[in-house]
């Protein structure tokens, strides 16, 4: 017996770093291949594709997310702020400038996840201490560093953001 399947593209409408985007995903699409095939924003990386890593992480109307285990469908209205969308102009976030000061980028492959969810956690606690740090990157996997730069790179944004 033969079933035929009707598969059927929808459209969704989001905010993606403050503009407006229209766009056809499929119901499997998830967040991270329509940022990146579509909207053509790398800087969210592809990894492991099961929420393990955190090379995904953006932001969905405030709250750290791994955009692989988002399907695009349900950010239908919602904002996004991802790694591009961090940066004024061509100056960068001093979240940004702190992971490159404080040496909290080594291959930087994490680091767009990182700082992500860096971000996520001083937006809503800004006077968070190291535990809630750690707490925050704990879905965030380093290959290359022992995550001390990393969190002393949160610490100076931190303290720069309170100046």
């Amino acid at each position: 017996m033969r079933r035929d399947y009707i598969v059927c593209e929808k459209e969704i409408e989001f905010k993606v770093n403050g503009a407006t985007y229209k766009t056809r995903v499929y119901p499997w699409d998830t967040l991270l291949d329509t940022l990146r095939e579509k909207l053509h924003l790398t800087g969210t990386k592809k990894s492991c594709e099961e929420g393990e890593c955190g090379a995904c992480t953006v932001i969905l109307d405030g709250k750290a997310v791994c955009s692989c285990l988002v399907l695009a469908i349900e950010t239908n209205g919602h904002e996004i702020t991802t790694i591009e969308g961090l940066a004024v102009e061509s100056n960068f976030h001093p979240i940004q400038d702190a992971f490159v000061d404080n040496g909290g980028v080594q291959c930087g492959f994490c680091t767009p996840g990182m700082i992500m969810s860096s971000k996520a956690l001083l937006d809503e606690k800004p006077s968070a201490n190291e535990d809630d740090i750690k707490d925050a990157i704990g879905g965030n996997f380093c290959r290359c560093t022992g995550y001390v730069k990393i969190i002393e790179s949160i610490k100076a944004a931190q303290a720069i953001s309170r100046r």
